[in-house]
């Protein structure tokens, strides 16, 4: 997957979403107690934490406050997307600072996760605003590996998460790929559509919405999910 042209698609279609008379203090309902603002100032923060970390090799970038101004934002916001857009250009081989140690510290990895980073909070964005959409399968799909490959066991690391007791089946009915995550044989199963399972297990959907089917032993199932698998 050509991560880097799906990363600049997202930060543009993100970027669209700052319009001169959008409410930056509407809030973001899939982001706690954020406002539209607090999710720009997000993102384009996060662009340039990424930028510091393929040119410096360090991740201590805060980045800049967002100003307060629409029009002002967006411009901010457009500055941070070419910065990152041009910084991951590099080779994806090319050394940089990131996060884990569990996969490679290079700007490829980082052409992965802002892409994701990006269209999780491109759909926030968008379901605060009432127009949010599913995401493509094969980048959901995606999307569902990096959690279970990245985040779960981050997660665990750091002390934020307790390791499953048992086994759950993740299985996406539009892409036919499933992964278990756990120990043994799964003990539940639960199935949607690829875009419907990376909204669950980054916490946008609950386990309970009638859009997923579940199967087995749904209590442990959903206590497997509860972990927390991402921050």
């Amino acid at each position: 997957m050509d991560f880097l042209a799906v990363l600049r698609e997202k930060l543009t279609a993100f970027g669209a979403l700052i319009e001169p008379e959008v409410d930056l203090a509407a809030p973001v309902p899939s982001c706690g107690d954020w406002t539209f603002h607090d999710l720009v100032e997000h993102v384009g923060q996060g662009n340039m934490w990424v930028v510091t970390a393929v040119a410096e090799l360090r991740g201590d970038n805060a980045g800049e406050p967002a100003p307060r101004d629409a029009v002002e934002l967006r411009a901010w916001y457009d500055a941070t997307a070419a910065a990152i857009a041009e910084s991951l250009a590099a080779d994806p081989e090319t050394e940089a600072w990131t996060f884990t140690r569990s996969q490679p510290r290079t700007v490829g990895f980082w052409r992965r996760r802002r892409a994701h980073e990006t269209l999780m909070h491109l759909w926030d964005g968008r379901n605060a605003l009432g127009k949010a959409d599913p995401f493509d399968p094969e980048l959901a799909d995606d999307g569902i590996a990096e959690v279970f490959e990245l985040f779960a066991p981050r997660m665990i690391d750091r002390g934020l998460a307790t390791a499953p007791e048992v086994a759950l089946r993740v299985r996406a009915t539009d892409t036919g790929r499933d992964r278990i995550y756990g120990p043994g044989a799964p003990v539940a199963e639960i199935s949607g559509t690829a875009s419907d399972l990376l909204l669950t297990l980054w916490q946008r959907v609950p386990a309970s919405d009638p859009v997923l089917t579940w199967s087995g032993d749904r209590a442990a199932g959903e206590r497997v999910l509860a972990g927390p698998l991402v921050p």
